[in-house]
Order: C-alpha cells, then sequence, then structure tokens
C-alpha cells in the first residue's frame, strides 16, 4: 500500500516538476524578449519570480535552459506549420502557408530566435533537437510528395534538412538585416522549394500537378 502512495506522490511531482518548468521556460523566453539576445540567467530568473539558485533545482546549466527555450520554439513552429500543411489547398499553397507560419513565428520572437541561433557553447546547440524535430516531418512531407509523384524518394530526408539549414540562414539573416519584408522573403523561400519540386518532377518526366490530386496519405508530428 505505501509503494502505490509512494508511486502516486511521485507521479504528481513529476508532472509538477514538468510544469514548473514550462513555466519558467515561457519566463525566460519573455526575459529574451524583453532583454534581447544577451538577456542573464539572472534576467530570466527575475522575470519568473525566483533567484538563479531556485531556477537551476530545474535546469542544470544555461545551456539545458536554452535548449528547453530551444524545444519551447521548435514546439511553437510545428503547431503553426503543422495545420498549413495538412490544409488541403493547393501544394504550392500549402507550402507558401508553412513558410509564412514560420517567418511569422521568428519576426514574434526575434530576439529568442537570435540567441538560439548564435548561441554554441563547447558544442551545445539549443536548437538541434528542434531542428531534429522539423527535420524529421518535412522528410515525411517530402517522402509522401515524391511518392505521389511517382518518383525516387530516397532524397526526402537529406532535402528536408536541406530546408531546414536554409530557413535557419535566411530567417537569421533577414531578421539581421531587415531589408526585406515578409511576404518578399516568403514568396522566394517559397519559391526555392516548389521549384526544386516542379525541377524534379520535370527530370523525371511527370507533372508535377499530381501532387494536387486527392491522396490518402497522411502523417503525425514527432
Amino acid at each position: 500500500m505505501s509503494s502505490t502512495k509512494d508511486d502516486g506522490r511521485s507521479t504528481r511531482w513529476d508532472e509538477h516538476r514538468e510544469q514548473r518548468r514550462i513555466e519558467l521556460v515561457e519566463a525566460a523566453v519573455a526575459a529574451i524578449d524583453l532583454h534581447g539576445p544577451y538577456a542573464s540567467v539572472a534576467d530570466m530568473a527575475a522575470e519568473a519570480g525566483v533567484s538563479k539558485p531556485v531556477l537551476y533545482r530545474y535546469f542544470a546549466d544555461k545551456d539545458e535552459l536554452y535548449a528547453a527555450v530551444g524545444q519551447y520554439g521548435a514546439d511553437l513552429v510545428l503547431e503553426r506549420m503543422v495545420p498549413e500543411l495538412l490544409s488541403g489547398a493547393p501544394i504550392r499553397e500549402s507550402i507558401r502557408g508553412a513558410v509564412d507560419a514560420y517567418l511569422s513565428t521568428i519576426e514574434e520572437h526575434p530576439q529568442v530566435f537570435a540567441l538560439l541561433v548564435r548561441h554554441h557553447s563547447e558544442g551545445h546547440d539549443p536548437l538541434a533537437d528542434g531542428k531534429l524535430r522539423i527535420a524529421a516531418l518535412l522528410a515525411r512531407v517530402l517522402n509522401d510528395m515524391l511518392r505521389q509523384l511517382r518518383v525516387d524518394a530516397g532524397g526526402a530526408e537529406p532535402w528536408a534538412y536541406g530546408i531546414v539549414g536554409l530557413f535557419v540562414s535566411t530567417g537569421d539573416w533577414w531578421l539581421e538585416r531587415d531589408t526585406m519584408s515578409r511576404d518578399a522573403v516568403c514568396d522566394y523561400l517559397t519559391g526555392f522549394v516548389w521549384h526544386a519540386i516542379e525541377g524534379l518532377a520535370l527530370e523525371y518526366g511527370v507533372p508535377a500537378s499530381l501532387l494536387d490530386q486527392p491522396t490518402s496519405t497522411t502523417f503525425e508530428e514527432a
């Protein structure tokens, strides 16, 4: 009996701890939005209304905290991109919707994006897990597209990783330079992806319009 009670208390504590971590990550995001990419851990703790030692009860070090912020960002991007990719609109419109969802998210939190892109400490990349998840999603989408075109789908995974790298570097350039509107950047990125698909279809002698035909293929977020 005592073991069961202990298990119940342990489960509740784990749930409480996870919820508290989420709240602290949201406070860290707010602090970075306010203070910029060089926001200190003290700034993040102050935004959360706790001391730095309390913050470090939930995150082993700064790299783990930044990685959690990176996961928060990836979750937000996926939450907004997936509905666009599943909208059922013509494929080029779906691609544009997903690209705009990404750009609008980093535009909403430019300081957070800058910190995540530029913070590398002893090989730690706070965006690493998030990029893996987004690339895995894109690989499944591209795999489905290529199969619908009835062409070799073997390149879906490296293509997905290439798109992630393109989007991250272009997003960093766009937010840093601020020389182009979001709509214009969205058009260019959409064109890069779409013309690659269209070119591949042409190479295999099949019409890209096959992608706008109904399909029973579905996918789920990783």
